[in-house]
């Protein structure tokens, strides 16, 4: 090669090398003086959290949030991705996500192919009735008659916290009809599209989430059959945290964690401006926000580290976030949408973090600037403590069924009323799903076969009802008042199944079921 050729393949190189710079430098070079010569030197980082439209996590990425994450140097960008909780799951392992929200039903189902991405670092809020089954009347009344419609049809939003709320239903009053081939399901794209459905009668029920509730029951001949307003536990909202972003930022961490909280106080203090904000938001009407509000209950620092995690004082706390993961499992198993618990090694603190909750407690005392000093410490199971207003015979009658409890066969001693500790057993399983519905009282009903002395059959139905009262009474602490005891002898028979035996029929006849009742809305 010629010395000329030389001397110019280098200045060919030095020329592609001085574009290839100019393309990557330049910009790099103009947006640091860009940066630097303007306010904007005082960033610090850009976070991004994946989140929908779901008026829980409205605080999270407010403006007044938004706000007070530049006062700190951080720009807030989130991401609406429409509930794609697959995707959004993915972007979380990727990094793409710095964090993200979500129910607790939907990262263990999805969080389970990217091996939980995040820990849940706080528990943002929990449906207060802002999802509901609602039905027409005149083709149901309680959750029972899922068991028995053969024509059963409803309509809901798959992959979405209406689809947890039925399922969940499923498991606990043991409906077999919504576990079959999905003949009775109409799936619809959000709410509104299953509010059409039902108001075209193009189907019997419907599972809806707010303000589409309100407009179903605005209707006549709509009967709300279950909301979540009387449930607890069941659809709970969470933020997770990038594994690695946690360990490498925890200070950033902490801080979203502590402007999150103070925002909520913000709101808490003045609910017209929470109003106001959602309204510009999403371009809804003020009195359909208001809605909106009604059906969701904020957590705040306190109700975290108290109630969630369970680490402010033993003896003055629960665990609920692991009561909640390890119930929402059971769910899951039972209704068939997973074989195992998914979690690594089975354990529900694989997927937690209390440490950020409890140092911004810990720096900030008992509620401090978060404004939640003043919150009850009350003990565990606290759904199972409400007081009940004492009751008529009459007024008891005139309550409405919300479905029968799912409870095994209750063992009693041959010929008695006595329970065996396989049927205290029995009960203390009816007892677990009972934690998840509060507000409703409980009608004990006992049952005999349909031999003997009708008399004779009445009474020792009666006292067993009144048997797993008492039971329930002295082991949980439910008040006496939320409970009536009932026996029927023989003379509400369960219906004969096709091509069950007399000796199989016979053998179900005596029973006590856990019946759930409330007052008509």
């Amino acid at each position: 090669m010629g010395k000329h050729v030389k001397i110019a393949s280098i200045f060919l190189f030095i020329g592609i090398v001085a574009i290839v710079g100019s393309k990557f430098v330049l910009p790099i070079v103009g947006d640091y003086l860009q940066t630097d010569s303007s306010d904007a030197k005082g960033t610090k980082g850009r976070i991004t959290i994946g989140y929908d439209n779901w008026v829980g996590y409205f605080p999270l990425c407010s403006p007044e949030m938004k706000k007070r994450m530049r006062q700190s140097g951080y720009l807030l960008n989130c991401i609406d991705d429409g509930a794609n909780y697959v995707e959004r799951y993915a972007k979380l392992a990727s990094g793409e996500y710095n964090f993200a929200v979500g129910t607790v039903d939907s990262y263990i189902v999805n969080g389970a192919d990217k091996d939980y991405p995040g820990v849940i670092t706080a528990v943002l809020d929990e449906s207060k009735g802002g999802d509901a089954i609602v039905a027409w009347s005149d083709k149901i009344t309680s959750l029972d008659d899922f068991k028995s419609n053969e024509n059963l049809s409803i309509a809901l939003t798959p992959d979405s916290p209406s689809e947890h709320l039925l399922k969940s239903v499923a498991v606990h009053f043991d409906i077999q009809n919504l576990r079959k081939d999905g003949a009775w399901l109409k799936e619809t794209d959000g709410s509104s599209a299953a509010l059409k459905a039902f108001s075209n009668k193009e189907v019997q029920a419907a599972v809806l989430w707010e303000p589409d509730v309100s407009r179903a029951l605005s209707l006549k001949g709509v009967k709300r059959i279950l909301s979540t307003k009387d449930t607890r536990q069941l659809i709970v909202d969470i933020l997770i945290t990038n594994r690695r972003y946690s360990q490498k930022n925890p200070e950033v961490v902490e801080l979203l964690l502590k402007n999150y909280f103070r925002t909520l106080k913000y709101y808490r203090d003045d609910n017209d401006k929470l109003i106001n904000d959602i309204s510009k938001s999403t371009g809804l009407e003020k009195s359909a926000v208001e809605n909106l509000l009604n059906g969701v209950s904020w957590s705040t620092l306190t109700d975290n580290v108290r109630r969630w995690y369970g680490t402010l004082s033993r003896s003055l706390s629960e665990e609920a976030l692991i009561d909640t993961i390890e119930s929402t499992i059971e769910i899951l198993t039972n209704y068939g949408d997973i074989d195992r618990n998914p979690i690594p090694n089975q354990d529900p603190y694989r997927i937690t973090n209390s440490e950020f909750v409890n140092e911004l407690y810990k720096k900030n005392g008992l509620g401090g600037a978060f404004g939640d000093a003043n919150k009850n410490l009350v003990s565990n199971d606290e759904s199972l403590l409400s007081d009940f207003d004492t009751l008529s015979t009459k007024e008891w009658d005139r309550l409405s069924e919300i479905g029968t409890l799912k409870v095994r066969p209750i063992v009693f001693t041959s010929g008695t009323y006595l329970l065996t500790l396989e049927g205290k057993g029995q009960v203390d399983q009816a007892i677990e799903n009972l934690k998840h519905y509060p507000n409703y009282r409980l009608e004990i009903r006992g049952h005999t076969g349909l031999r003997g002395d009708k008399k004779v059959n009445i009474e020792l139905s009666s006292d067993r009802a009144d048997s797993v009262k008492r039971y329930i009474n002295t082991t949980y602490n439910v008040d006496k008042d939320r409970m009536r005891a009932i026996g029927f002898g023989g003379q509400r028979p369960l219906k004969k199944q096709s091509g069950e035996s007399s000796r199989a029929y016979n053998y179900r006849l005596p029973r006590v079921e856990i019946v759930l009742v409330a007052q008509e809305l």
